[in-house]
């Protein structure tokens, strides 16, 4: 997570031992709470391979909210500068070959990075206004860094909105709170950029929709068909195959039938529904792979 050598060499296996058509930036989604001030816990000390969390937050009161700014040396801050380095490294030793991508937190994810998150949804009722006013600050950090991934070689920019499903927040929050802000970040994003929330998405993929990216993920408790026919045929749809329980937990055939049910279901790309588990096993990833060039031309239901 700290060596830009390291996080590159990472990425790029994905691609010269899996057959995955992308390299991807970060790792963890800390990133940009550790530049903004925040402690992240790294787990170094533990024998169990663990995504990094925030441990230390920089809000701790409603009040404190107002006192986030966007720092004048936000890309020399925390470990920026190491992702930045990373991309560039991809960029020149596989960019050829895949597309380099990279990633950030929606400004609500971000936000609940920075502050309590049952704090941050109890105010997104009570107080949008201030809500509203942090996640405008933080759409700030997200551009102004966007801007810098996509001059190191980043191809595309994904926007993991994660904290945002209907299960924890009401399809009204989503339009009155978070949406006015993703809106904000794609209109000012250059494409390829595409936006991910993980959970049940059904009631909010309309909204989703409506916010500018070129192409919508989803993860696997979306009903895709009735993703699709919210959106109509012409969005892009990308999932939806369970990234614990089937490419971490499951057997290849378990693996294979997920793949089939998402190219079937209407997905025009095959991605994992949220971040792959560390101690997923190689031949799941490759069963992926192997599985979408095996039955894409026969089983995929989007074929223009």
């Amino acid at each position: 997570h700290r060596d830009p050598v390291k996080m590159a060499m990472a990425a790029a296996s994905s691609w010269r031992l899996f057959g995955y058509e992308c390299a991807v930036v970060p790792y963890d989604m800390c990133v940009e709470a550790e530049a903004l001030g925040c402690v992240m816990n790294a787990y170094e000390d533990v024998n169990q391979l663990l995504y990094p969390t925030i441990k230390e937050k920089i809000i701790h009161s409603p009040d404190e909210m107002e006192s986030v700014t966007i720092p004048g040396d936000l890309p020399e801050r925390g470990r920026f500068p190491v992702v930045l380095e990373a991309i560039r490294l991809l960029k020149r030793e596989v960019g050829e070959e895949v597309a380099i991508g990279s990633w950030f937190l929606g400004p609500f994810t971000l936000a609940g990075q920075l502050m309590d998150l049952n704090d941050l949804f109890k105010l997104s009722s009570k107080n949008p206004a201030k809500v509203g006013a942090l996640l405008d600050t933080l759409t700030g950090v997200i551009l102004t860094m966007a801007e810098r991934y996509r001059a190191a070689g980043a191809d595309y920019i994904t926007i993991r909105e994660m904290g945002a499903p209907s299960e924890v927040l009401s399809p009204r929050t989503f339009r009155q709170v978070i949406q006015p802000y993703l809106k904000k970040v794609f209109n000012a994003l250059p494409s390829p950029k595409i936006l991910h929330i993980c959970g049940d998405t059904n009631l909010i993929i309309g909204a989703m929709n409506e916010c500018g990216a070129d192409a919508l993920s989803v993860e696997t408790k979306n009903d895709l068909r009735r993703s699709r026919e919210a959106i109509g045929s012409g969005p892009l749809l990308f999932g939806h195959v369970d990234a614990y329980n089937v490419l971490a937990n499951g057997r290849p055939q378990d693996v294979e039938r997920a793949v089939l049910a998402s190219m079937e279901g209407g997905v025009d790309a095959v991605w994992p529904g949220c971040d792959i588990w560390p101690t997923a096993p190689l031949e799941n990833l490759r069963t992926m792979v192997d599985t979408v060039r095996r039955y894409g031309a026969e089983k995929w239901t989007r074929k223009s």
